[in-house]
């Protein structure tokens, strides 16, 4: 009697995975989890943007192949109305009193609902007549560019 050889695991919507992955801009990498611990994630719950989950959805188990997104594809076209002034008291009101802004800086902030968070990246601190306020970008990092999203699939569940 022969044993069956059972196919690796699919990726199904709403898998839960574990993998290794690189997610990558023009200038280099954001995120590569290949030199560390893999992540875990499950599909459909917003941890990868859309576009990066449709290129998963099929792939096999053990699978390592990377993807070029096109410009916008991955995470939306950058929007000028999501770089915005915040003034020094409304970010005392929301955070840390002794906070130092500096330009490039990356700063978390509560979501107006109470649940979850979002981020700007300082691109300008001013301290002027119009008042003494920070500018955030609040776009994500690589709207508008192009992404190459590599993947190794360890587990698919």
């Amino acid at each position: 009697m022969t044993q069956a050889t059972q196919a690796p695991a699919q990726v199904q919507p709403g898998s839960f995975l574990t993998l290794h992955y690189r997610l990558a801009g023009p200038a280099g990498d954001i995120i590569n989890t290949f030199h560390d611990k893999p992540a875990t994630l499950s599909l459909g719950t917003g941890e990868l943007s859309p576009a990066m989950e449709q290129r998963l959805l099929g792939l096999h188990e053990g699978v390592r192949t990377a993807f070029d997104i096109p410009a916008g594809e991955a995470f939306g076209e950058r929007n000028p109305a999501m770089v915005q002034w915040v003034a020094r008291k409304l970010l005392l009101e929301m955070g840390d009193p002794d906070a130092q802004y500096q330009v490039g800086d990356v700063v978390e902030f509560p979501a107006p609902d109470g649940r979850g968070h979002y981020a700007g990246a300082v691109q300008q601190v001013r301290n002027d007549e119009n008042g003494d306020s920070v500018l955030f970008d609040f776009n994500h990092p690589l709207a508008g560019q192009p992404v190459t999203f590599e993947v190794q699939l360890i587990g698919v569940l």
